[in-house]
């Protein structure tokens, strides 16, 4: 069978192994060869191919339900779910999403892009099933580093107080992190304690005793301890602990082994209550080099298969701004011990992996653990340290209490490093960091800043740092706009204050953070087409500044916000809010994200839909005010130039 003809993943079922292990390789190759060309995640997806497959042996997908949590391990599952032919796509505007999506495929029955939530949708689906009387399997699939979220935790222990309800969990442990080998011994135990006989023998005993005419249909407490200390036998002890929260546990198992998997799910799914099953897999699997650097190979730009070397950019481009926080932040961990760097399991995202190396002492990561990130540095700042927690911002919304509760309203000195802030691209609406210019300027006592370039990011942490109460600090994704950079010195910058970089007469642009260089290029359009404009870099969007903005408001008739973030509640509004306050009446126009998620595409296709463009915005202001105002340019007279 080859699977660009498979219509339907239902057809995969009764193949032998052989048949399997073929589709296994076209799997493998597929998955490579699209993701050496155009980039996006590769070990966890070949990781969990056999896994797959084995699960829909013994699925129904038109009835049952199967969550992946994360959803970058899904690949195979898209590669078996009618996506095969139109793989090449993938991450790409308008093309296969980089997860999972209900609106891309009715096989995707729950999206997700961020980690730990597929035990809940799962359990809350398998509910829904038992309260309509209906019968279809439910099973949620997460890694063991999800495993780690507090989510999943709870997720847990609320299923295993419904013993009558039937999920399975499986636990994709590519990392042996929580597991003891996997070797013949625990697939003897497994296969002894899942056999037919063995049950039976059980529920035979257990049903004599309880018929017995002295039990009154009651099985002894004591009896029930032993059967639970015979039970705790048969297992490892990860699985203990499993079985002690109300899963019946199964495993470790082979996770690359599909006919062992088969029958252990098989077995599964005739349990009548809560199963986890332990699935042993290899991150990388089938790709020498994954294997080998399976941090590095989680996810790749473009490489070339041979060599499994990145494929070099063109041209050169300056270092990301994530690089330069990393470097600064290790100059600043040297010269005070104090200071301590914190990540939720996104060191080489968020540029920490350098402090790791260089001064590991001063370097913490939590796992996937966002609430527990935050409310640890509050407590490190009690006690007098510094932490810079720094969280990609798509992230730091699962975190939004403890911002208030334990940093906020205790006034703590933590700093925030705010990564992927603005568009991300290829990754989509689940990890856009459009949000958090609204969520965090709504947080008393917090100070919120955002710098126009990768030298202007070094200042601001070290005023972050010297600051008494606690900070944010938004930088985007990729690089940064190639100013030279201080190797150590930097200068705190006054707080609330920001920056006149243009003069005019006709129009006034406010911009924050990395809509600065745009508003510049903006305004020089404006410029040749006639119109005499003022540019501010706002720098801080709480507290701003007011006293630079409010007098040149009175006097500029026109005035334009522009901010890579939401606009309900972001920055523009939060000038407009300030205007009205001071009774200061302006034609106004704010621009950023509307009201609307951003799919997947690549950043600069994304601005160009959203109209994010130094000549779509400036397009936009003159046919904006051209309505109020005859003596103002026409939108036509930029497109002559662009000419």
């Amino acid at each position: 069978m080859h699977l660009g003809d498979l219509k339907h993943p239902n057809e995969l079922h009764g193949l032998s192994p052989a048949q399997l292990e073929d589709v296994a390789r076209q799997i493998r190759e597929r998955h490579l060869q699209v993701v050496s060309t155009s980039g996006g995640h590769l070990g966890p997806g070949l990781g969990v191919v056999e896994l797959t497959l084995a699960l829909y042996q013994t699925l129904d997908l038109d009835h049952d339900r199967v969550v992946w949590d994360v959803g970058h391990q899904a690949y195979p599952h898209k590669l078996i779910t009618g996506r095969f032919n139109d793989f090449d796509s993938l991450r790409q505007q308008h093309g296969v999403a980089g997860y999972l999506k209900r609106s891309e495929s009715d096989f995707d029955h729950f999206g997700a892009g961020h980690a730990s939530t597929s035990i809940s949708a799962a359990l809350g689906m398998a509910m829904a099933r038992d309260n309509r009387g209906e019968s279809f399997k439910c099973v949620a699939v997460i890694g063991d580093g999800a495993l780690t979220g507090g989510m999943a935790l709870e997720a847990i222990n609320h299923a295993g107080h419904l013993p009558s309800t039937p999920l399975l969990v499986v636990l994709n442990d590519n990392d042996m992190s929580i597991s003891p080998p996997v070797g013949a011994l625990s697939n003897v135990l497994n296969r002894a304690r899942l056999s037919p006989p063995m049950q039976f023998l059980s529920g035979s005993v257990e049903e004599s005793v309880r018929h017995l005419p002295f039990m009154g249909g009651e099985i002894p407490a004591e009896l029930n301890r032993l059967k639970g200390s015979m039970r705790r036998l048969a297992v490892p002890k990860v699985g203990a602990v499993f079985e002690e929260l109300g899963f019946t546990y199964m495993g470790p198992i082979d996770g690359h082994d599909i006919g062992e998997m088969v029958r252990t799910f098989q077995a599964a799914h005739r349990e009548g209550g809560p199963v986890l099953v332990h699935v042993v897999t290899k991150k990388g699997k089938g790709y020498p080099y994954a294997e080998a650097d399976q941090v590095g190979y989680h996810a790749q730009s473009a490489f070339d298969l041979g060599t499994g070397k990145a494929i070099p950019s063109s041209k050169p481009k300056p270092p990301s701004y994530s690089k330069v926080f990393g470097q600064t932040l290790v100059k600043l961990c040297e010269q005070n011990s104090r200071v301590i760097g914190i990540t939720a399991a996104m060191a080489t995202g968020t540029g920490l992996d350098l402090l790791q190396k260089a001064v590991p002492d001063q370097y913490v990561d939590v796992g996937i653990a966002e609430q527990h990130a935050v409310t640890l540095a509050a407590g490190m700042a009690c006690e007098g340290l510094r932490p810079v927690v720094a969280i990609y911002s798509t992230f730091l919304q699962r975190a939004y209490d403890q911002l208030i509760h334990d940093v906020g309203i205790q006034k703590l000195p933590v700093t925030f490093v705010l990564d992927r802030a603005g568009i991300v691209g290829a990754d989509g609406p689940t990890h856009q960091g459009q949000y958090d210019i609204s969520y965090m300027r709504a947080i008393p006592n917090f100070t919120v800043m955002a710098p126009k370039d990768e030298a202007e990011l070094q200042q601001m942490l070290v005023t972050c740092l010297h600051h008494d109460g606690p900070t944010a600090l938004r930088i985007p994704r990729g690089s940064g706009e190639g100013v030279p950079l201080m190797e150590e010195g930097w200068e705190s910058l006054p707080i609330g204050r920001g920056e006149l970089l243009r003069e005019g007469n006709d129009l006034m642009i406010v911009a924050y953070g990395s809509m600065v260089a745009p508003a510049l290029a903006t305004a020089t359009l404006l410029e040749e087409a006639g119109l005499s404009t003022t540019v501010i870099n706002a720098r801080f969007l709480r507290p701003l500044d007011q006293a630079l903005i409010h007098p040149l408001a009175r006097r500029i008739p026109r005035l334009v916000t522009m901010e890579e973030g939401a606009l309900p509640g972001g920055f523009g509004a939060a000038v407009l809010e300030s205007l009205i306050d001071q009774d200061i009446n302006v034609s106004m126009l704010r621009i950023g994200i509307p009201d609307q998620m951003v799919d997947h595409a690549t950043p600069q296709q994304s601005k160009e839909t959203l109209g994010l463009t130094p000549a779509q915005m400036a397009e936009r202001i003159l046919e904006r005010f051209s309505k109020t105002s005859g003596d103002l340019p026409s939108s036509a007279s930029i497109k002559a130039l662009q000419a």
